[in-house]
């Protein structure tokens, strides 16, 4: 069993290499359905695998100049306040509450991707990055999607990225570096709450993270050879069958279905 979870990291690195992003969605429903472990375990793993990856990506971003530290630090310390925060609040909920959010999650980042709509800047714009009026505002978005996170077991970034290229004014590449820091600070404190509930497998997790990362590293290789706008529109319609079948599943409808 563990090398098909083995394989399905690999293939959702090569998700991520391809597309920048996205990919980790996939982490939770691999854990769940394909290798059979609980929801909350699944949540807590995969909180791990993203923010491990994140990291990676982060760091890779950081050599090119594209992580803006100030910016990660304000919008990630209260992110993880929220994450963490989520994470405790999962204790009382039921696990299957927590699928069927993150099946409405999985719907809302398919129409994300599948629209695409993150505006990139003014070049002209000459405000500062971090401005007075903004500062609440990334706060109280920091501490929802931290929540979020913490609920569900998802990074976030296509709710990040928005909003640092709409309200600190950063260019596109610039956010998408700083969101994987923010990603992966957040992911941390929520995977700490975690081990406050969950027994999780340490070394499973560090060998489908160390997948997960060589299938960005080929995807990252093979993405010029293929078309991205195709690629990100037909993922997004996968995840509409994936979050639509969580969203039936869970919510008992598809047993009524198939009964």
């Amino acid at each position: 069993m563990q090398v098909i979870g083995y394989a399905a990291a690999l293939v959702i690195g090569l998700a991520l290499g391809l597309m920048g992003g996205g990919g980790s969605i996939l982490t939770v429903p691999v854990f769940v359905y394909l290798l059979g472990f609980g929801p909350k375990i699944s949540v807590a793993m995969s909180l791990a695998v993203v923010g491990a990856v994140a990291l990676f990506g982060a760091a890779n971003h950081w050599r090119y100049g594209n992580v803006n530290i100030k910016l990660a630090l304000l919008f990630g310390s209260v992110a993880m306040v929220g994450t963490y925060g989520g994470a405790y609040l999962a204790r009382f909920v039921s696990g299957t509450f927590q699928l069927i959010l993150f099946s409405v999650v999985m719907l809302i980042a398919a129409v994300s991707m599948f629209v695409n709509t993150t505006p990139e800047p003014d070049p002209d714009d000459s405000k500062p990055i971090l401005r007075a009026e903004t500062v609440p505002i990334i706060a109280l978005e920091g501490i929802a999607v931290g929540v979020l996170t913490g609920m569900v077991g998802v990074g976030g970034g296509f709710l990040i990225v928005p909003a640092l290229v709409l309200m600190s004014k950063v260019p596109m590449k610039q956010a998408v570096g700083t969101s994987l820091l923010i990603i992966a600070m957040k992911s941390a404190a929520g995977f700490y709450e975690y081990t406050n509930q969950v027994a999780v497998d340490y070394w499973f997790i560090a060998g489908f993270s160390v997948l997960a990362i060589v299938g960005i590293y080929l995807g990252s290789r093979w993405v010029k050879h293929i078309s991205q706008q195709r690629l990100k529109k037909g993922f997004a319609v996968f995840l509409v069958v994936m979050g639509t079948f969580m969203l039936l599943k869970e919510t008992g409808i598809l047993d009524i279905w198939l009964a």
